[in-house]
């Protein structure tokens, strides 16, 4: 990884972090195991959902409401799958 890489990584990080424990349970591990894989696109695209209130995110990472753009609302719906993903496995071991 680059500095530049790693400077961005750590600001996702922070920035990923918002202080409602919700949100970091989902952002946090998606950040950690799915970011490095996506395309250009999604990368700008998780940036773009980070500069969104605490409120919305949780409305759509809740599942209450998708956001409009459909972009947009396919990688909540992933960050949400990969959530559910990890959960379940966690269960199985258990």
């Amino acid at each position: 990884m680059s500095d530049n890489e790693d400077v961005t990584r750590r600001r996702l990080y922070w920035h990923s972090r918002r202080g409602m424990w919700e949100l970091d349970l989902l952002l946090m591990p998606f950040l950690e195991a799915c970011y490095d894989e996506l395309s250009p696109d999604d990368k700008e695209r998780y940036r773009e959902l980070l500069a969104n209130e605490d409120q919305d995110l949780f409305t759509w990472l809740m599942r209450r409401e998708w956001p409009q753009d459909p972009e947009m609302r396919r990688l909540v719906q992933m960050i949400v799958e990969h959530a559910e993903t990890t959960d379940r496995s966690r269960h199985q071991a258990l």
